[in-house]
């Protein structure tokens, strides 16, 4: 973990409520895909844990969903404003089991941590499918960038308005076959994608936190491996030890 001062280059709106923030500063406390940092905002006492969308050459790239105070706040800063940021938390996803033909799935702002795990993945030689998942057309974001890093990707929205109708499970069988999968969102769409899926895999846990590097105990969940923090053992959890 690592203390440092970075400086927002962008503050985009890319979709409904959504932001896509870029920062330059110090990203090599940064060691694998599906880590996050934990953002210090004015005026609040707690940090705000944003997973990492990308991190490379310099620059840190966070999508983060409007929801409260804090994400509220951070939607309004300019280009230049300086943010204090803890970076390196979490586990993140460990790719050495992904086979040949991983398939990641995203559901809403669980889709950004995913991004830099498909350019790692593609840049090792995998053939990577992902099943992207929103409510609606207008919270759609990041189809055509994982598109760009060469992926096979179904988009899926709730109500029908764009992609295949449903949720992300309900495209699982277009995939065909995979050799493992990988996945982040809210916890109803966890639950539901380990039972649908066939192979082991790795979920990424959203959870509410204190510290963010493991002190306060504040988001600990059991597991059949024993109590885990989701921000220090975690977020990223396998497939076998998980306990709903």
């Amino acid at each position: 973990m690592k203390q440092s001062i970075f400086k927002i280059l962008t503050n985009e709106n890319i979709a409904d409520k959504v932001y896509k923030m870029t920062l330059s500063g110090d990203i090599s406390d940064i060691s694998a895909t599906g880590q996050f940092v934990n953002i210090k905002l004015d005026g609040m006492f707690l940090r705000r844990p944003i997973s990492v969308c990308d991190y490379e050459n310099g620059v840190l790239t966070l999508i983060y969903k409007v929801v409260g105070k804090g994400t509220e706040f951070m939607s309004g800063l300019k280009e230049g404003y300086e943010l204090d940021i803890l970076t390196g938390l979490g586990n993140g996803y460990y790719t050495g089991l992904a086979g040949d033909r991983p398939l990641l799935i995203g559901g809403g702002v669980g889709v950004p941590p995913l991004y830099a795990l498909a350019k790692n993945l593609i840049a090792s030689g995998k053939k990577v499918s992902v099943i992207l998942g929103f409510n609606s057309k207008t919270d759609v974001f990041y189809e055509e960038e994982f598109k760009a890093l060469g992926c096979n990707v179904f988009v899926t929205t709730a109500d029908g308005s764009y992609g295949l109708k449903g949720f992300v499970t309900d495209a699982i069988d277009k995939v065909g076959e995979y050799s493992y999968f990988y996945t982040c969102g809210p916890e109803p769409m966890l639950k539901a994608v380990y039972n649908a899926t066939l192979t082991s895999g790795q979920f990424s846990f959203e959870e509410r936190m204190g510290c963010g590097f493991g002190a306060c105990m504040g988001c600990s969940c059991k597991t059949k491996y024993g109590s885990m923090r989701i921000c220090k053992d975690g977020p990223v959890l396998v497939k076998e030890g998980i306990v709903w």
